[in-house]
This record gives C-alpha cells, sequence and structure tokens, in this order.
C-alpha cells in the first residue's frame, strides 16, 4: 500500500460494507451490478450530467457498451478492494429489493489544473436516476452524515457538493 493510499484511509479502518438509509441502501459496486447500472445511468444521462458535482465528462453523451461498463465496475471494485477509493450502489429500498437506482463515489481528491494539490481531501458525488430524484437528498444527507460519523474523514476536508 503506498504512502498515499494510507493518507486516504488509515491502513487499520474498517471500510464500512452497507448504508441503510430511508427508501434506500448503498452496498460495495461490482461488476454484479453490470446490467443495472448500465441501465440505471444510460437511462438518465441528462439528470446525471446536471447532478451538483458532476461536470460534463460524464456520463458520455453516447452511452457506452455493456463491456466498457463492466471494465468500468471492475476498474471500481479494484480501488475499493486496494483502498485507493470507494464506489458504492444506490439500490432502492431498504429491503434488499436489488434495483440500481444511482452511485456514490468516495476518492481522494484530484490536483485541479492550476491549482495545487488537496492532500487528505475528499472528493464525494452522488447521482440518482431521473426517475428517483426525489431521493437525492435524502442520499445526499444520510451520506454526509455517514462520511462524518463512521469514517476517518474530518468534515471540513471532505468535498460533496450540496444539494
Amino acid at each position: 500500500m503506498s504512502d498515499e493510499q494510507q493518507a486516504f484511509v488509515p491502513a487499520d479502518f474498517e471500510v464500512p460494507s452497507a448504508l441503510a438509509g430511508d427508501g434506500f441502501r448503498l452496498e460495495p459496486l461490482g461488476p454484479q451490478h453490470n446490467e443495472r447500472d448500465l441501465a440505471a445511468w444510460s437511462g438518465s444521462i441528462a439528470h446525471v450530467r446536471a447532478t451538483p458535482g458532476f461536470g460534463r465528462s460524464w456520463p458520455p453523451p453516447e452511452g457506452m457498451s455493456a463491456e466498457r461498463n463492466l471494465a468500468d465496475l471492475e476498474r471500481h471494485a479494484r480501488d475499493f478492494a486496494e483502498r485507493r477509493g470507494f464506489t458504492y450502489s444506490v439500490l432502492e429500498g431498504a429491503d434488499g429489493s436489488e434495483e440500481v437506482i444511482g452511485c456514490l463515489y468516495v476518492y481522494p481528491a484530484k490536483e485541479q489544473p492550476g491549482q495545487p494539490g488537496q492532500p487528505g481531501r475528499v472528493h464525494v458525488s452522488s447521482w440518482v436516476r431521473a426517475d428517483r430524484a426525489h431521493l437525492d437528498v435524502p442520499v445526499y444527507e444520510a451520506v454526509s452524515r455517514w462520511l462524518t460519523e463512521a469514517w476517518p474523514f474530518e468534515g471540513e476536508r471532505i468535498d460533496y457538493a450540496s444539494r
């Protein structure tokens, strides 16, 4: 594990494997979500791109193949396993209905062009499908609390675009 990874989360920190919220739950994103994840974001591209915290680079307006999406999910799963970043599927219902309705990303903040790096800062973003837009604020609020209560991050070091 590199110094950079250790600076993101301590080696002895047990990464949360779930969060149950009002009308949703989180679980680590992985290849098993491919078909449902692809359907979730590709049916809501304009909505996701308009979500606070997302720019104009993702999701791609033309979509992507299931194979390319799978490679992306495999990369996120490797990041999670190697503690470089943590991506969660947002699933509808705390009862495990298993419908993918969004995604949450927790990664070290990247250096921005013209700005020095931000060691110790955390970049968080999340989206929900357009037809579940009413869950955007509840996801944001639950995740914001979770990050300060269950994770080793100082609140003022978390960059998560407000809703």
